[in-house]
């Protein structure tokens, strides 16, 4: 749990110095099980050709949750931050609650590899396990060992970005921020014409992987984080948010370029975020906040590591990888891997990521002087508020649907998180 203050006297939003934010850990569930139904149709686990497609219409962009996942890092981060903090301490909370359960899971993954045969490059092994893969893109080597792990290797950058730039977001002009807002969605468009730059073999690590690219989702939500610290958000509230987000799927997927999907997806997803904030904030109605919701979102992070791993393990030694199961069996195998996924999410979260997060995170104490909740000053030994929201474990990724075109993997990586 990560404290938020914000500035006394800077924002219409800071009604009190801290504000919980349970709606974006409900939204977290959502985006992975976006990801999920994308790999699971991916992998072709659904053999019925009526029912393969409602699968792939349903989840046709289900790519972008990872997007999602960037993006609502960034506002999370940037609205929980306390000015003063000792940028050591930010790095060793974050690497506290993505690395346990990366560890593990690479681990686990290796144990498949070793028992299917399968050789490991000891290179590609180090770069995964030091999270560092994103930067190689050598064909193979940023999908290499737990597949999805990509992700945490381009928020491993963002954090260590993020304290650096702080400083300099505080201080920036309300009119440069949202020239931010404006100039990452072209940003990513531009993406199409920038891929010519690079060879053909590197597009996909390019457009999909490459750190410094994905970056641009995560400082979208930073910058619209530190609007709305300040009161300078302009957005519409949940509800035509939600609209406006449903529509843009539908619209989307029927009738706009794969090559602009990433683009107008990145809207809808941060009006989303921000209104959601924004309603518990103020203490407006949000479904998000169910607490069936806020538990699933709380153990999305290790949802997401485990998913790809446990359905390709199985439908790898079932000898059905790739081909499909007739019938209703498609459609029932791909619940049964949700129940399994997430009952192995459930035992991650609350056996290792918990119990990591309090023996390796630095305690968290709010500055002498700062104002509680109630406007009294805070001693130096008073527990901080808490925030729902740093349970959205950022690290916890994804791949922009709008670039996938621009090179569709082979079956070979279906497994791979975008």
């Amino acid at each position: 749990m990560v404290s938020i203050r914000v500035d006394a006297g800077r924002s219409a939003t800071s009604t009190s110095s801290a504000s919980r934010l349970p709606s974006l850990t409900g939204l977290r569930w959502v985006a992975a099980m976006l990801v999920f139904g994308y790999h699971a149709g991916t992998m072709r686990i659904v053999g019925d050709p009526d029912a393969k497609t409602v699968v792939d219409v349903i989840f046709t962009l289900g790519l972008s949750g990872v997007q999602f996942f960037f993006i609502l890092s960034g506002f999370v981060l940037v609205w929980s931050a306390r000015d003063g903090e000792r940028r050591r301490d930010f790095w060793r909370r974050r690497l506290a609650k993505i690395y346990p359960n990366h560890l593990l899971t690479w681990a686990a993954a290796l144990a498949v590899m070793w028992w299917f045969a399968d050789p490991v490059v000891p290179r590609a092994a180090l770069e995964n396990l030091l999270l560092v893969q994103a930067w190689d893109p050598t064909p193979g080597y940023f999908y290499s060992i737990n597949t999805v792990s990509w992700s945490l290797s381009c928020e491993l950058f963002f954090y260590l970005c993020l304290p650096l730039v702080l400083p300099a977001l505080r201080r920036a002009r309300a009119g440069l921020l949202w020239a931010v807002v404006v100039a990452v969605p072209l940003m990513i468009v531009s993406l199409w014409p920038g891929q010519l730059l690079v060879p053909e073999e590197s597009t996909w690590w390019f457009t999909q992987i490459f750190p410094l690219v994905r970056s641009t989702e995560f400082w979208l939500g930073v910058v619209a984080a530190e609007l709305m610290r300040r009161g300078r958000w302009r957005g519409p509230r949940l509800p035509l948010a939600s609209l406006i987000f449903v529509a843009t799927w539908v619209v989307a997927g029927l009738w706009i370029r794969a090559e602009l999907w990433a683009a107008i997806l990145s809207v809808a997803y941060l009006l989303v975020i921000t209104a959601a904030a924004d309603a518990d904030v103020r203490g407006r109605r949000s479904p998000w906040r169910h607490h069936r919701l806020v538990w699933l979102g709380e153990v999305s992070f290790a949802f997401y590591l485990v998913h790809v791993l446990v359905m390709v393990t199985v439908l790898r030694a079932t000898g059905y990888l790739g081909i499909g199961l007739p019938g209703w069996w498609g459609p029932l195998v791909v619940l049964g891997f949700l129940a399994v996924n997430l009952l192995l999410a459930a035992a991650l979260h609350r056996w290792v990521e918990i119990p990591a997060m309090r023996r390796l995170a630095p305690r968290r104490r709010p500055p002498v002087g700062a104002a509680a909740p109630g406007g009294a000053p805070v001693s130096a030994g008073t527990p901080a508020p808490s925030v729902a929201g740093d349970r959205l474990a950022p690290g916890d990724a994804a791949v922009p649907v709008a670039r996938r075109a621009a090179a569709t993997p082979s079956r070979s990586n279906a497994g791979h998180p975008g």
